[in-house]
């Protein structure tokens, strides 16, 4: 059993080095639990950390300079606050649960003749979020009204005089710059625009600009009047707006499929822009259109979407291509829905959105690009259930119960390819036992099944997994018990397994040979166990054995996946 202690201790010049004894010893006695209980309670937060010393059983094995590690604080947050008065921005912030480092109302649009149009800016709500530790920072918008925001870039030094003027007036954070829709001949001036703010508002306070998703690398219209690398000289992060890759008035399908935001993020690296300039825009929204083209993409908050498919039966399925859910519902002449202000006739609708598993392979992207962060438009639109993982998956925590499984990393990627989902927002269960429904889901969506509703059990009916359970009983991976039922929550034997994953994979390797002591050749899944095993994917135990009845965990099944070839 691994023990450890910690001690504090204060070098000449006022530093401090935090000493960590680690022994192996049994009855090790933890002579600092008090220095580390204090430790944990933030003592350090007033006291400048020189090194981390390890020592193990009264040897130092190494120092490491404090600053190496904590050079990388939590991931950049923020979140466009648009909707709603004061007092319920207000609660939408609170609901963040101390995630954001930054919100951006809207204070600043443009008059007609570009001057600066200040909105409402109430003092008592700046000192308010303020008091909980979050900047202010206002986004400067035209509202996609062109002929404003042509203007505006006319009179850049008006324009950034009164800007300056009103951050420092009112105590705000800085500016984050939202003119849309003026084009590549403006480009330019919109640079221009940037360096003259970063001049005048003083340095601490942030000069951000929003630029439109660009997957294509258009050069022209709007996408054009955007200079990535030239923006990001002066600016201190570009915020990508990867969303609204179907919009408004447009064909339906996804708000922001995952291949759509990760070539946008591709485009603004290639473009000379640093990844710790870059925070990636999530949708908190969806897009909703109807069969007969009466309504083409009316946008929808993704927590509204939630309410429609449960009053109305809404049927979803998620995208294996798009990684994006789409929900499917029916109105009938006597139901009655207002979405944005439009009555909805009777009729069929589909609305593409977000939700959990879509949020989280997006900000799982944030990481695999070392991203300086992730924002949104817009707070209030969101789930509630949003804040409970927004965090950890920004700052690649992913689970709260994985941090020290042995299939951590597996995991991490079984979630990421879509193959495996957690059992919560914040916890995979890794030591649960998996069972039949969870192994039917993560076959369909290894190999890629298209849900079914032709094969029905029993006791399947209603179920979340029902289309994919049937989608693996037609494809010949599944069958039922003869009394017509499929027991979804039966868990899974390491042997079952073994013989799913054999005709998953339809592998040439056959098994021959003792490889387990306890799987013998009479065993009716010798076959599989011994041909996986040899094929390097099926590993057993220290004593030789496979335990073939065991039940599987969860986390057994990821690091399983990991080790299958590619499909």
């Amino acid at each position: 059993m691994l023990r450890y202690g910690t001690l504090m201790q204060q070098n000449s010049d006022g530093s401090f080095d935090l000493v960590i004894y680690i022994d192996q010893a049994e009855d090790f006695k933890l002579e600092f639990a008090k220095e580390l209980s204090v430790f944990k309670k933030g003592w350090l937060n007033n006291k400048k950390l020189r090194f981390i010393k390890i020592v193990l059983a009264g040897t130092l094995i190494f120092s490491i300079p404090f600053s190496q590690i904590a050079a990388k604080g939590p991931r950049y947050a923020m979140s466009y606050i648009y909707f709603g008065s004061n007092a319920s921005q207000l609660e939408y912030i609170s609901l963040a649960q101390d995630t954001l480092a930054v919100i951006s109302p809207s204070y600043f649009d443009l008059n007609a003749d570009g001057s600066l149009k200040q909105n409402y800016i109430s003092e008592s709500f700046v000192n308010a979020v303020h008091d909980k530790g979050i900047r202010v920072v206002p986004f400067l918008s035209n509202h996609w009204d062109r002929a404003s925001g042509v203007n505006a870039l006319n009179r850049l030094d008006q324009l950034t005089d009164e800007i300056a003027l009103a951050v420092e007036r009112y105590q705000l954070d800085g500016v984050n710059v939202d003119i849309e829709n003026v084009t590549h001949t403006e480009r330019d001036k919109y640079t221009e625009l940037v360096r003259l703010l970063r001049e005048k508002i003083p340095n601490g306070k942030e000069v951000s600009v929003a630029v439109a998703a660009n997957p294509n690398g258009w050069n022209t219209g709007w996408h054009g009047s955007y200079d990535y690398r030239r923006l990001a000289e002066y600016a201190d992060h570009l915020f990508i707006m990867s969303y609204d890759e179907h919009y408004q008035g447009g064909t339906a399908g996804p708000v922001a499929s995952l291949n759509f935001v990760e070539r946008s993020v591709q485009y603004a690296l290639n473009n000379q822009v640093p990844a710790s300039k870059i925070v990636l825009g999530i949708p908190f929204f969806g897009r909703l259109w109807a069969a007969d083209g009466s309504v083409k993409g009316l946008g929808v908050s993704i927590n509204r979407v939630e309410d429609i498919i449960a009053k109305y039966g809404g049927e979803v399925t998620y995208s294996e291509t798009a990684r994006s859910p789409k929900a499917e519902f029916t109105l009938t002449t006597s139901d009655s829905l207002t979405v944005t202000g439009t009555k909805l006739g009777p009729g069929d609708y589909e609305i593409w959105y977000e939700n959990s598993n879509s949020i989280k392979e997006k900000l799982a992207l944030v990481d695999k690009y070392d991203l300086k962060g992730a924002g949104n438009w817009s707070s209030g639109q969101e789930t509630r259930d949003v804040w409970d993982y927004y965090d950890l998956w920004l700052n690649s925590k992913y689970f709260e119960d994985i941090f020290h499984h042995f299939a951590k990393d597996d995991i991490i990627q079984a979630v990421k390819e879509g193959h495996m989902i957690g059992t919560s927002n914040t916890h995979f269960s890794p030591d649960d036992s998996l069972t039949r429904a969870q192994a039917a889901t993560i076959a369909s969506r290894v190999l890629k099944l298209s849900p079914s509703s032709n094969m029905a059990f029993s006791d399947t009916k209603g179920h979340w997994a029902e289309r994919e359970i049937a989608a693996a009983a037609e494809a010949g991976f599944f069958m039922g018990y003869p009394d017509g039922s499929f027991q979804p929550e039966r868990v899974m034997s390491r042997e079952e397994m073994a013989s799913l994953l054999f005709r998953m994979i339809q592998t040439d390797v056959q098994g021959a040979g003792p490889v387990f002591s306890d799987v013998l050749e009479e065993r009716w899944s010798y076959q599989e166990i011994t041909a996986l095993a040899q094929a390097g994917i099926l590993n057993g135990y220290e004593d030789d054995t496979f335990r073939p009845e065991r039940a599987l965990t969860r986390g057994e099944m990821a690091a399983l996946l990991a080790r299958l070839p590619e499909q």
